[in-house]
C-alpha cells in the first residue's frame, strides 16, 4: 500500500495564478513501511498518474486556508455535534457557516479544536483528486503536521510560483498560516522572517525552509540583530511532514461526507470483479447451452413417444400425454383380458390380506389392532384400524414394499395403501 502526500498552495496563490492546477507542489510517495519511494516538485496536473496508482492521497492544506478554533462545547454525540457546529462557530467567522466545512477535532484541556475551511475550495481539491482516479482522500491542516516543540513556535515556509506560504504551529492544538507576497524580487526571505517575528514577538522560533533557501533565510535572520538569538533556521524535509500527518486526527475532508472518497477502493477489486464476471458469463453460457441441448432431447423424445403411440393406436386423434394415455390403454386391455391391474381393488386387497396375515403371525405375541373398515378410493386402499392394539406400521411398510406396494399413514389409525408400479 502506498500513500501520496501533497503540500498544496494557498487559495490566495491559486487565485493569483492563471491556472491553479499548474502550480508546482511538493509531493512524496510513501510506502506502507514508511519509506519514501519518490519525492519532488511537480504541477498538480502532472501527478494524476501517481494519484491513480496510490491507495491513499493525503492533502496538506495551506495553513492560511484552515482556521483553527478552540471552543468549549457541551457533551454531544457525534451526529448532534456535527449539526450544532455551524451555529457554535458562526460568531467567530467572517463568512456564512453554510459556505464552510466545519469539523470537530480532539478535546484537550476542556476545549475542542474545530477546523473551518471554505467549502468551495475544499470540494475543488477533493473532486480533482477523485477525478484523477483515487478512491481515498484525506485533507489535513498543514499547521498540525509541523513537529511540536514545547516552549517554542515551529514555522515552515513553502515557496510557490507567485509567493510564499507561511505555516506556524504555536501549540499542540493551535496553529495558523498566511500567504506572503514579497514586495520586491528577492525580498521573500526578509519579508517572511519579519512577518513571523511580528506574529511571535517573544518566543523562540524554529524555522524550516527549503534546502536551497537556508542561506538566504539565515542572512535575513542575521540582519535582524535583536531577533538573531531566537530564530533558528533548518532545512526542511518530508520526514517531518509525513510523521506529523500520520499522527494528525483532524481530517477536514470527512466534513464533505461521501465526497471525501472515504468509501471502498474499488480499484483493488477490479481484477477479482472482472474474473468473477467472466466466470459468471461462462456459467450462464454453459447453462444456456445445456438447456438448449436438453430441450432438443426432450423434443426428440416426445416426438419418438408420439410416433410409438400413433403406431400402436392409429385411430386416436387427440394425444395430450402419450405416456399417461399409453398406460391407460394398457390397463384397459389388461382388464379386458381378465388380468387385474396392480391398483385394482381385488389386487390391492388380496396382497394386503396376505401381508397382514404374515405380519400378524410374526408379531411375537404382541396384540395387533383389528380392522374397522376398508375403503377403496382414488385407486388406493384406505384401512381404518381399531384402537385396541399397537399398529405394526413399520413391519407392514417393509412387507408391502417387497410386494411393490406403498403404505402411508395420514393419521394414527388410518393407512393408505397404493401400488408402487
Amino acid at each position: 500500500m502506498s500513500t501520496l502526500y501533497i503540500r498544496l498552495p494557498s487559495k490566495a496563490a491559486a487565485d493569483n495564478a492563471s491556472h491553479w492546477i499548474a502550480l508546482v507542489c511538493p509531493f512524496a510517495l510513501v510506502l506502507n513501511g514508511g519509506e519514501v519511494e519518490r519525492e519532488g516538485m511537480a504541477p498538480l496536473s502532472d501527478l494524476s498518474g501517481m494519484v491513480a496508482k496510490s491507495q491513499r492521497v493525503v492533502l496538506l492544506l495551506a495553513a492560511s486556508d484552515v482556521t483553527l478554533l478552540r471552543l468549549k462545547m457541551p457533551p454531544l454525540s457525534g451526529a448532534r455535534l456535527k449539526a450544532a457546529l455551524p451555529n457554535m462557530v458562526e460568531d467567530q467567522l467572517m463568512s456564512d457557516p453554510s459556505e464552510c466545512v466545519v469539523v470537530a477535532g480532539d478535546l484537550a484541556d476542556g476545549l475542542r479544536t474545530v477546523a473551518v475551511v471554505q467549502r468551495g475550495w475544499l470540494e475543488i481539491l477533493v473532486q480533482t483528486m477523485l477525478s484523477f482516479g483515487t478512491g481515498n482522500v484525506a485533507a489535513i491542516p498543514s499547521q498540525l503536521c509541523l513537529p511540536l516543540q514545547p516552549g517554542s513556535a515551529v514555522a515552515a515556509v513553502s515557496a510557490f510560483e507567485n509567493g510564499l506560504d507561511l505555516t506556524l504551529r504555536l501549540s499542540e492544538q493551535e496553529g495558523l498560516g498566511l500567504p506572503v507576497m514579497p514586495e520586491q524580487p528577492g525580498s521573500g526571505a526578509s519579508d517572511a522572517v519579519q512577518t513571523l517575528c511580528a506574529i511571535v514577538p517573544a518566543a523562540p522560533i524554529v524555522l524550516y525552509v527549503p534546502q536551497a533557501s537556508v542561506l538566504a533565510y539565515q542572512q535575513a535572520v542575521a540582519e535582524l540583530l535583536p531577533l538573531e538569538q531566537r530564530v533558528t533556521v533548518y532545512a526542511d524535509n518530508w520526514s517531518r511532514w509525513i510523521d506529523g500527518a500520520r499522527h494528525a486526527t483532524l481530517n477536514v475532508a470527512a466534513g464533505l461526507g461521501a465526497g471525501s472518497g472515504g468509501g471502498p477502493d474499488w480499484r483493488r477489486w477490479r481484477w477479482p470483479l472482472m474474473l468473477a464476471g467472466a466466470v459468471l458469463l461462462v456459467n450462464i453460457v454453459g447453462l444456456n447451452v445445456e438447456w438448449l441441448r436438453m430441450k432438443r432431447e426432450a423434443a426428440a423424445l416426445r416426438t419418438t413417444m408420439l410416433q410409438i403411440y400413433k403406431a400402436a393406436y392409429p385411430k386416436d386423434t387427440v394425444i395430450v400425454d402419450p405416456v399417461a394415455q399409453m398406460r391407460q390403454k394398457i390397463a384397459t386391455a389388461q382388464r379386458a383380458a381378465g388380468q387385474a391391474a396392480p391398483d385394482d381393488f381385488a389386487a390391492l386387497a388380496a396382497t394386503f390380506g396376505e401381508t397382514w396375515a404374515v405380519v400378524g403371525q410374526n408379531s411375537s405375541g404382541r396384540k395387533t389392532p383389528g380392522i374397522a373398515a376398508i375403503d377403496y378410493r382414488d385407486r388406493g386402499l384406505q384401512i381404518k384400524l381399531k384402537p385396541d392394539g399397537e399398529p405394526p406400521t413399520q413391519q407392514m411398510k417393509t412387507a408391502l414394499a417387497a410386494r411393490n406396494l406403498t403404505l402411508t399413514q395420514p393419521s394414527a389409525s388410518v393407512w393408505q395403501i397404493r401400488s408402487g408400479k
